[in-house]
């Protein structure tokens, strides 16, 4: 059976190796310039072939995002970055602007192209056009309906890839074309510096009645009238993949890494479960119970199923919910002891209960109730951030565990 690939964000190195240790088959990620994601920590080049090495060693492929849609300024800067990056074993470049595919075949030939959801790709005429300019993978406009990707699918040749987004933000404008952030800020969104204005406050205000400001709903405090909820598939896999999906791709180059483990470790838990046995295939609320222990926003299913309503906004904030503070990061462990050597992330005290979690298997909780510092001194609190501590665990643990905290 060909399996389905999960991609997973890497807005960095660290975020690469977790989402490598937490069940990506694959990982995407910016260098930094052009990959539209200015503000993620993206990776400098000495980062990226650290990073596409540890990730091969692990048999983990790499994509890297040169989707920017390029100014004439730019034309030049990119054909010396593409010089300097083309020893990089990437295995796929995701491209949305016909100038920089056309830039990136003259000096890597050989490359892997993917697609950009950029390119705003809807229809099996336009599938079919890129795959005739030589693109692997099309990453699917978040638009269309499991209908239409069935369609599609149905009228390209096997050897064209489609990917598409399963979980994350959704932007208001079509396949995140937004000019708002441009018109309000002066932020491009095209070129990587989005700031997010679907995500403020708004009320209404009438022509001839300035600085008269009225509230779209029925409170005083504005309303997100372009907030969306978040996408989230995990309990619709295998519609997905017997749509013909290659790829499902989470978003979130920019969130955390306690983010992406819990995320990337829900959707590999219920792929493995799909794939031991299809037929028998039952949806377990509780992936999504342990994966909402990292921030989230409500979710909703997007364009799948139908067209969104009212259902799939959110009006009232624009916050996260969170749950659950990460207190902090395994980086070694010794059995003999049972001490782990943990970088703090989040305070914590002598007494706490906290839940420890890793890649494998489920997670567990305990009380903390033995804690020194880096030199074996006993402390009673954790205030400090990225404090090197020693804590007895539970149960064994691993490098790259992660500790988290009920509020």
């Amino acid at each position: 059976m060909n399996r389905v690939e999960l991609l997973a964000p890497a807005g960095d190195l660290e975020k690469l190796k977790i989402a490598v240790e937490y069940g990506a088959d694959a990982v995407y990620f910016g260098g930094e310039m052009f990959s539209l994601r200015a503000g993620a920590g993206n990776m400098t080049i000495d980062e990226m072939k650290e990073g596409t090495e540890y990730a091969h060693s692990r048999g983990v492929r790499c994509h890297l995002a040169l989707n920017v849609y390029a100014h004439n300024e730019d034309i030049l800067p990119l054909q010396e970055y593409l010089k300097e990056i083309k020893d990089i074993p990437v295995d796929a470049y995701i491209v949305s602007d016909p100038a920089v595919m056309q830039l990136l075949r003259e000096e890597i030939p050989e490359a892997e192209i993917h697609l950009s959801t950029q390119a705003n790709m809807t229809n099996y005429i336009t599938a079919n056009y890129w795959r005739d300019q030589g693109v692997k993978r099309l990453v699917l406009a978040r638009e269309l309906t499991l209908d239409e990707i069935r369609e599609i699918r149905q009228k390209l040749p096997e050897d064209t890839e489609l990917e598409a987004f399963v979980h994350g933000a959704m932007c208001i404008s079509y396949s995140g074309r937004c000019l708002l952030s441009n018109f309000m800020t002066g932020r491009d969104a095209n070129r990587g510096e989005c700031a997010h204005p679907c995500r403020y406050k708004y009320r209404l205000e009438e022509e001839k009645r300035p600085g008269e400001y009225w509230p779209v709903d029925e409170d005083d405090r504005g309303t997100y009238i372009f907030n969306s909820k978040d996408l989230c598939m995990l309990e619709h896999l295998p519609e997905l993949i017997e749509a013909g999906i290659s790829s499902l791709k989470i978003e979130g180059r920019m969130k955390s890494i306690f983010y992406i483990a819990h995320v990337i470790k829900a959707y590999r838990t219920a792929l493995d479960a799909y794939y031991s046995d299809p037929a028998g295939y039952r949806y377990d609320p509780a992936w999504a119970t342990e994966m909402c222990k990292a921030s989230h926003r409500d979710f909703t299913t997007g364009f799948y199923f139908r067209k969104p309503t009212a259902e799939d906004q959110e009006y009232l904030t624009s916050s996260y919910i969170r749950e659950y503070s990460f207190t902090g990061l395994v980086r070694s462990y010794d059995p003999e002891t049972k001490i782990a050597v943990v970088e703090q992330r989040n305070k914590m005290d002598i007494g706490d209960m906290i839940e420890v979690f890793g890649p494998e298997g489920e997670a567990f909780t305990q009380k903390l109730d033995y804690m020194t510092d880096e030199e074996g001194n006993p402390v009673d609190s954790a205030p400090h951030p990225q404090q090197i501590l020693r804590i007895k665990m539970a149960q064994p643990v691993a490098e790259m565990y992660m500790l988290r905290k009920e509020k």
